[in-house]
């Protein structure tokens, strides 16, 4: 099948759906997705999207928490752009109808997550995610313009003359091409490149490989933010236990039922991500025994009344949410690198836009903070419209992240790799979580870019892996989400700054 659209989106989250909304005006639409189109990171995200909504909060105050959670390496522009079109697009989706939960006056109910200073937090109970989803997909479903090819999988970026002009797709063994005029990477996070994580089975970091092989620039790929309160069952997936949850309340306890965040961090349970699950690892070897999430001082019908969709799985798992401590341990869960791009979503590829968590734009830098990434895939994925639409000869990223000393450009040789190989990935994801975990150091890492780059020659997963650990061997410091228990310390004289990676010709 050879077929052409005006505009290509490879992906269905809440990134490439706001796209969609807005391009149907000007043309063709197709959506490549490899599942059903409400099969997403999005649909999975729980606690909220955060928005600086509420009478005591300002754009001003979320860009300042921002700014702090991303350990001295967010881009000040990317951020600005985050927090003020953050309002309009929120307010948008209430327009639109999102069923966000509502206080006492009506108004939407504002909840608290790690690192925020002041309650921000739009939530639909413990599914905001598949709301915005249901949102978004409803108004691109009724476009007779826009397209969906279900269960299709991209596998390569066409280029032609230095410019992205379409995707090479599979399709239950048929596929095809697409051309198009603009294409938008809205392909989704990474977690499955590590054997714990609490993202979906479609995580697989295919996005970001393509555009690396296609010649695009991928940065920021050491700093994965590993969630501190996965459900911890042994023979269970690592089912995510939100933030939302600590935000109202909830404590971490010690097998002895203590208290043991203000050990480690002042700022308790409601540290930075990558605080608080540094602190848990450092107190299950202190004491040799796991860490629970505790809410059993907090009202037990409001605690199920909140959070339905995570009591429900405890329930499944046999615990009470409410009543019964819960084991945690932290699990992959992020990744702030990407494809490289400007704040209008432009890759340093001609033709070719990325948003959400397939994208870097520097505005998480070396930690996210909790709840801005669903704002991020709304806001970059309405931008990536106007340059989308632009000229051709308009369509290149226009500005470079500078932080004191950076960027840094690194080449690669590159070598297209087959999609998957199921034995082969399982190892990859063991490699990727003893080496390159929450916890790292160079006599780790350095045997672990070696495998990694053997396997890269037989596996789009274990080319992440190995771009992931090349990163993370490289840069010698501690920063957010990458830390290396050799140099424990952050290290701005020599390290402030974004390094980028693209293959060689």
């Amino acid at each position: 099948m050879h077929e052409r659209s005006d505009f290509l989106i490879i992906g269905s989250g809440i990134a490439g759906l706001r796209a969609a909304a807005d391009l149907a005006a000007h043309g063709t639409v197709t959506i490549l997705t490899k599942a059903d189109p409400t099969e997403s990171n999005t649909g999975y995200a729980q606690g909220g999207i955060a928005a600086a909504i509420g009478v005591e909060d300002s754009p001003e105050e979320h860009f300042a928490d921002t700014m702090a959670a991303g350990d001295g390496l967010c881009d000040e522009d990317a951020v600005r752009v985050l927090v003020e079109d953050g309002v309009t697009y929120v307010q948008e989706l209430l327009e639109w109808g999102a069923a966000f939960d509502r206080d006492a006056t009506g108004q939407p109910a504002l909840g608290r997550e790690g690192a925020h200073r002041v309650r921000r937090v739009l939530h639909a109970r413990d599914a905001t995610g598949r709301e915005i989803g249901r949102v978004l997909w409803s108004r691109v479903a009724a476009d007779p313009r826009v397209r969906v090819l279900r269960h299709s999988r991209a596998t390569r970026l066409v280029v032609r003359n230095h410019r992205c002009e379409g995707a090479i797709f599979e399709d239950g063994g048929r596929g095809g091409t697409i051309e198009a005029r603009s294409v938008l990477l809205a392909t989704g996070g990474a977690g499955q490149v590590y054997s714990d994580t609490t993202n979906p089975a479609i995580a697989t970091g295919d996005g970001a490989v393509m555009a690396w092989h296609a010649g695009a620039r991928v940065a920021d790929l050491e700093f994965v933010q590993f969630h501190p309160t996965a459900l911890a069952l042994e023979g269970m997936p690592r089912f995510l236990l939100s933030e939302a949850l600590r935000g109202e309340g909830a404590w971490l306890i010690n097998a002895d039922g203590e208290r043991f965040m203000s050990r480690y961090e002042r700022g308790g349970e409601l540290a930075s991500r990558d605080l608080v699950s540094r602190a848990m690892v450092t107190e299950v070897a202190r004491t040799g025994r796991p860490v629970f999430l505790s809410l059993q001082h907090l009202d037990p019908d409001w605690v199920h009344r909140r959070f339905p969709t995570i009591a429900a799985a405890c329930q499944a798992a046999g615990l009470d949410l409410a009543r019964d401590p819960i084991p945690v341990s932290p699990a992959a869960h992020y990744l702030m690198g990407g494809v490289e791009t400007d704040i209008c979503a432009r890759t340093t590829l001609p033709g070719l836009h990325a948003a959400g968590e397939v994208a870097c734009t520097g505005v998480h830098g070396a930690n996210r903070l909790a709840s801005n990434s669903l704002l991020e895939g709304l806001v970059f994925g309405a931008r990536a419209v106007q340059a989308m639409l632009a000229p051709p000869a308009a369509g290149e990223m226009n500005n470079v992240r500078v932080v004191d000393g950076g960027p840094v450009e690194w080449l690669l040789a590159a070598e297209a790799a087959p999609p998957a190989r199921p034995d082969l990935d399982h190892e990859v994801r063991k490699v990727m979580w003893t080496a390159v975990g929450l916890i790292r150091e160079e006599r780790a890492l350095a045997p672990a870019v070696e495998q990694l780059a053997t396997w890269s020659r037989r596996s789009n997963l274990a080319t992440l892996g190995y771009l992931i650990a090349r990163a993370a061997l490289r840069r010698e410091e501690s920063r957010g989400g990458h830390f290396r228990a050799d140099v424990p310390s952050r290290d701005d004289l020599n390290w402030r700054f974004h390094v980028a990676e693209k293959h060689s010709p």
